[in-house]
């Protein structure tokens, strides 16, 4: 085989092989997952949480810039040899992105690592959304001595970066294999793109920082933090770390981390709930405290204010990346982790 066809051949045999390896989730999980990338993850937040800055961000945008000028330079030149350097540079890549991190995706699904059922009835979510409305108002109250005053965060966006550890370490202590350690969490260079494509924060998979929109509501950056620390820890799917996310944050002692996670989790549940029985919805919203809607309100204008036609096109990409990597419902698999809430809780206090 002549050299130039050696790494577009190597991307198809990656892609299936990623075909193959899909039917072995516990070989991912005991040989990547709780083997290789155990190391990888502590040498890349070793080497890159030590820095301040996003040094993802900026090798992405030194990627961009590179990409805009090769295309610049070779717009006019023979495309069928330059097809096969393109498909050679994706075919590093993509090595690089799965073996980095990316083979998360193929591991043993969360519910069956923590013997967790993924159905429920409309009467159960109807049940846990009532708890989860008390607890949510519960915390809210304590926070702000009056029902009508929508929470405000008074930390600093490097304090939640500190704080979100101690939800991790008392979570660690029930299940050891969400132990999280060296830290590197970043305020993204790109939080102003990252607001018009509609993402609260990323990870990104070539150097292990979890990257944050700077720009968010800060009531719900704590929830966001530690979601985007449970893809550091090794779990690709969005639902698992919106669910591991939110047991972070209930976990923390401090009542901004639980009104974070308590409040998005409303919000979920209260959409489902939407989808199913727009009645019961009604009579629900009515028990809710007003500061808590107040602070929906908040997130809202939040997002309206960037709404264009860029999230869309984004969301769209994003919902086909997920699907392609072992997430059936594409992006509505963030909202999946209710299935996991309610089927948690049943043995469980919230």
């Amino acid at each position: 085989m002549k050299r130039k066809y050696f790494l577009p051949v190597f991307l198809f045999l990656q892609i299936v092989f990623l075909k193959i390896i899909a039917f072995f989730p516990e070989i991912i999980e005991r040989y990547y997952s709780n083997g290789l990338y155990v190391y990888i993850s502590k040498f890349n937040r070793t080497i890159f949480g030590f820095f301040s800055f996003s040094i993802g961000d900026i090798f992405y945008g030194l990627l961009i810039l590179f990409c805009l000028y090769w295309f610049y330079k070779n717009w006019k030149t023979n495309w069928k040899q330059k097809l096969l350097s393109i498909l050679s540079f994706i075919s590093v890549l993509y090595f690089m992105f799965h073996l980095l991190w990316a083979y998360n995706y193929y591991r043993v699904p969360l519910f069956e690592k923590m013997n967790i059922k993924r159905e429920y009835t409309d009467d159960e979510l109807i049940s846990f959304t009532e708890k989860l409305i008390a607890k949510t108002n519960s915390v809210q109250f304590q926070i702000t001595n009056n029902k009508t005053a929508k929470v405000t965060n008074p930390y600093s966006q490097e304090q939640v970066f500190e704080k979100a550890l101690t939800g991790y370490n008392h979570l660690a202590k029930q299940y050891p294999f969400f132990e999280y350690e060296i830290p590197s969490q970043k305020k993204s260079l790109f939080s102003l793109p990252l607001t018009y494509m509609g993402f609260g924060g990323y990870l990104n998979p070539f150097t292990g920082e979890a990257q944050v929109n700077d720009k968010l509501p800060m009531y719900g950056f704590p929830n966001v933090i530690c979601h985007e620390m449970a893809h550091q820890i090794g779990f690709g799917s969005e639902s698992e770390c919106n669910f591991i996310g939110f047991l972070a944050c209930v976990n923390n002692e401090d009542l901004y981390f639980q009104y974070s996670a308590l409040s998005n989790a409303l919000r979920y549940c209260m959409s489902n709930v939407g989808l199913k029985n727009k009645k019961e919805f009604e009579k629900l919203k009515k028990t809710i405290n007003p500061g808590v809607i107040d602070n929906f309100k908040e997130s809202d204008l939040f997002w309206k204010q960037y709404d264009t036609f860029i999230d869309k096109a984004f969301h769209a990409f994003y919902d086909q990346y997920l699907k392609s990597n072992q997430q059936e419902e594409g992006i509505d698999s963030y909202s999946k982790y209710v299935d996991l809430l309610i089927n948690y809780y049943k043995i469980k206090d919230l």
